[in-house]
Parts: C-alpha cells; sequence; structure tokens
C-alpha cells in the first residue's frame, strides 16, 4: 500500500510527541474503540456483507486531530482497508468547520486520497454539509446533507437520531446524481470512567436510477439494513 505505512508512522509520532510536550498548555485528549458491525457498509455500499471488525486509534491537540481506522474482514481474514485522517476544527459562534484530510489504503484496489471541508450550524436539528473532493485515483465529488437530533433518556445516555442525503459528481461512481439516503439511530453508554458502549442500526437506500446501478450487489441488492456496537475508552 503505497507510502502508506510511512505516512502513518510519521504523522502519528509528529502528534503524539507534540502532544506530550506541550500537554500542559493546550488540551489534548485520545480515543481507542473497536467496533463489530453485520458488514461493512461506505457511501451506501456493502463493500463486504461478511461481519465487519474495526478498530479506531485517534488523538485530539486543540483543534488538531490525527485517527487510524482500519476494517478487519472476518471471511477473508485480513484487513482490506486501513485509513489515516487528519483534521482541523474550529467554531465561530454555532457555526461549526471541520478540514480534513484522508489517506485511504486498500488492499486490493489502488490506495486513493481524499479532502473534505464540513460546516455545521448549531440549532435545531444540528444541520450540516460535508464535501469530499478526492484528488487521486477517483478525481470527483461527494457531497453528504444531514441532521440529527438527540432524545434523553436519562442524565447519561440519550439517543442519537439521524438522516442524511448524498450527491454523488464521478466520484463512488462515473455519473452526477443523488447517491443515497441513511436513516440511523444510536447511542452511548457509559460503563466505567472513560470506558462506553455503543449499539447502533441503519438503513441505507439509493436515491437514484444511476445509484441503484451502481452499488448493487452481488446478490442484486442496493438497500441495506446494517448495525452492530462498538466499545471505546476515552482519555
Amino acid at each position: 500500500m503505497k507510502m502508506k505505512a510511512g505516512l502513518i508512522v510519521f504523522f502519528m509520532f509528529v502528534l503524539v510527541s507534540v502532544s506530550v510536550l506541550h500537554a500542559n498548555t493546550t488540551e489534548t485528549s485520545g480515543e481507542a474503540s473497536i467496533g463489530i458491525y453485520n458488514s461493512y457498509m461506505w457511501r451506501g455500499f456493502e463493500l463486504h456483507e461478511d461481519v465487519a471488525i474495526q478498530p479506531s486509534a485517534g488523538i485530539t491537540y486543540g483543534g488538531f486531530g490525527a485517527n487510524l481506522w482500519s476494517d478487519y474482514n472476518t471471511d477473508t481474514k485480513e484487513a482490506v482497508e486501513t485509513d489515516l485522517t487528519l483534521n482541523y476544527t474550529h467554531a465561530i459562534d454555532k457555526v461549526g468547520l471541520d478540514i480534513g484530510y484522508i489517506y485511504y489504503g486498500l488492499d486490493g484496489a489502488a490506495d486513493t486520497q481524499e479532502i473534505y471541508l464540513a460546516v455545521s450550524y448549531d440549532t435545531l436539528l444540528s444541520p450540516s454539509l460535508t464535501l469530499y473532493y478526492d484528488f487521486d485515483e477517483f478525481d470527483g465529488t461527494f457531497i453528504v446533507a444531514s441532521i440529527g437530533h438527540d432524545i434523553p433518556v436519562n442524565n447519561d445516555i440519550a439517543v442519537s437520531l439521524g438522516a442524511s442525503a448524498s450527491y454523488n459528481s464521478d466520484s463512488v461512481g462515473d455519473y452526477s446524481a443523488l447517491h443515497n439516503g441513511e436513516i440511523s439511530a444510536s447511542t452511548s453508554i457509559p460503563v466505567y470512567g472513560g470506558i462506553s458502549i455503543s449499539p447502533m442500526i441503519a438503513y441505507s437506500f439509493t436515491l437514484s436510477d444511476d445509484a441503484e446501478d451502481t452499488v448493487k450487489n452481488a446478490d442484486g441488492d442496493n438497500n441495506f439494513f446494517y448495525g452492530g456496537v462498538s466499545a471505546a475508552v476515552s482519555f
């Protein structure tokens, strides 16, 4: 996977080193998690229908962050993807900004790279708009508009409901049209200290004829229920 290992080691080393040196002056936090899901879904595609184990580790230093994520296919017993995300977040009154870079390290396909910009607004339904631009292998744009709402259960737990719709412009397929919609429900259950358990369930469905033909899996399905549970520790 072209230069992936070097990039991962370099950026994680730099961020961890800076965090340790300046922990007393800038807020630093981290999280490690592992999720188990019935399949691997990405932008409306069922990339594999076998049970997926997805570990993740991330660190933030002020507004800067780095995250390393991987997908392990339990059928083939191999990691089929490892991604590195670097980002910066900033808030201006009620407007939230998140700009980042994603390196997709793929097994069996060419690695690729994206940059993205997300804009959110702190109001009813928490609307957000995210634009992804692949400047490497796919050379296209993918746009996601989303809303969400938390329903409190008690002082520590809330059920998070979400909905999104996406538009593809020569990114995940050779067409420009609406791509997929998704509705989801999840919650985070505190266990002890910084440890939490988070179950989730979602339904992804196509929004255009072009998308139907593109995301169709080997069984001819293009709409999918999926879900799972993750465990995380924050520090």
